[in-house]
């Protein structure tokens, strides 16, 4: 209800200073003692639990943020506060960059969509780190790292070990993106010869660091929506071959299926929200064919009701994400998705959501061919 109040003023400011604006009034607030109590108790104390278990993580629901909202980790204790499952921060570079020049953030309100080309905007890995200690843990944190957009692509691999290393011992998992549209030749990483070359050298990584901070913090991958099913099949022989821990599916689009016909629309970047739902359902359903419940599938694109999470859990998926939903509709929806999962986990007689999952997904029709759309 507060939401839909301060909405309008919000979306009568350039999308990135509305972004920025809310982030820093949220950070204020949680300075304020009594407030982050307050926003338990009216968001994360009203959402309903429904655990699930993913990654050798336990999360209180499926339902995480998915990164790009908060980019510096901020605000991860008051993002959590609102309900969510998992948070996932990021993308996080090594070092400090500013990305795209503005305007590089467009709202599509008649599709509930957002275009973004923001270019791994990023405070470098030491302020990053620095935010992310300060906060308090409420519920698993993901890192999602990245390389610089001045690192030749030959040397991506030097960024991506130097990330997970910096971020290893705070994250609960670290996702790995080779996908946003929006760094030159970073979407080139993920073709079979780099690919793998990335993911054994991160592997290795990941198992010397094991050994040091007597922890494991899990792998995931974060892949593209336009990929075609021969290269899609070709990532899920490789995250299995090199032990990765989930896939993440997926990051935004360079398409534009059916968009309402308005001057943003034509802008260049990734597109989020409603529009990106089909795509994003069918390679999660793609993965689920190729994987065979060996890795974990983290579904994120265009959902924004309990349908729609439904539908992508049932897709495959083990967990999923939101973001443009928060933007368009509060985060009232955090609740309202978990409320909805759990009442068709009641309405299946279900004793949790992974017993209505299989029953769901049991004969389920192979995913339909490629949808126009995807490259």
């Amino acid at each position: 209800m507060v939401y839909k109040l301060i909405r309008p003023l919000l979306f009568a400011l350039d999308p990135e200073t509305a972004h920025a604006l809310t982030l820093g009034l949220l950070a204020a607030a949680y300075r304020v003692p009594g407030v982050a109590a307050l926003n338990r108790m009216l968001n994360a104390g009203r959402t309903p639990a429904l655990p699930v278990e993913c990654m050798g993580l336990r999360f209180p629901n499926p339902v995480g943020l998915a990164a790009g909202l908060d980019k510096q980790a901020r605000v991860a204790a008051a993002l959590a506060d609102f309900g969510f499952g998992f948070v996932e921060l990021g993308t996080v570079t090594p070092r400090p960059q500013p990305g795209n020049p503005r305007p590089r953030l467009f709202r599509l309100r008649y599709d509930a969509a957002l275009i973004n080309r923001m270019g791994f905007n990023s405070p470098g890995l030491d302020v990053f780190l620095a935010n992310l200690a300060r906060q308090p843990r409420r519920v698993p944190i993901g890192v999602n790292i990245g390389k610089n957009r001045d690192t030749a692509a030959e040397a991506a691999l030097d960024d991506y070990r130097r990330a997970l290393r910096a971020v290893y011992a705070l994250a609960d998992y670290v996702a790995v993106n080779v996908s946003s549209p929006n760094t030159p030749g970073l979407r080139g990483l993920q073709e079979r010869g780099p690919l793998a070359a990335l993911l054994d050298a991160l592997k290795r990584e990941q198992g010397a660091l094991a050994a040091e901070h007597g922890r494991y913090t899990p792998l995931a991958l974060k892949i593209a929506p336009d990929l075609d099913d021969a290269a899609l099949a070709d990532i899920a022989r490789l995250v299995v071959d090199h032990g990765f821990d989930a896939v993440i599916a997926t990051n935004t689009t360079v398409t534009r299926p059916g968009l309402v016909p308005v001057p943003a629309a034509g802008e260049s970047g990734g597109l989020s929200g409603r529009p990106l739902h089909t795509l994003s359902l069918h390679v999660i359903a793609r993965l689920r064919a190729e994987l065979h419940g060996r890795v974990p599938i983290i579904g994120v694109g265009g959902i924004a009701s309990a349908e729609d999470a439904w539908e992508a859990l049932a897709a495959g998926a083990d967990l999923v994400q939101v973001y443009t939903a928060l933007i368009y509709d509060g985060p009232a929806v955090v609740r309202k998705i978990v409320t909805g999962l759990t009442e068709k986990v009641r309405r299946r007689g279900a004793a949790g959501l992974r017993e209505a999952l299989a029953g769901a997904r049991a004969g389920m029709p192979a995913p339909d061919p490629q949808p126009v759309g995807m490259e």
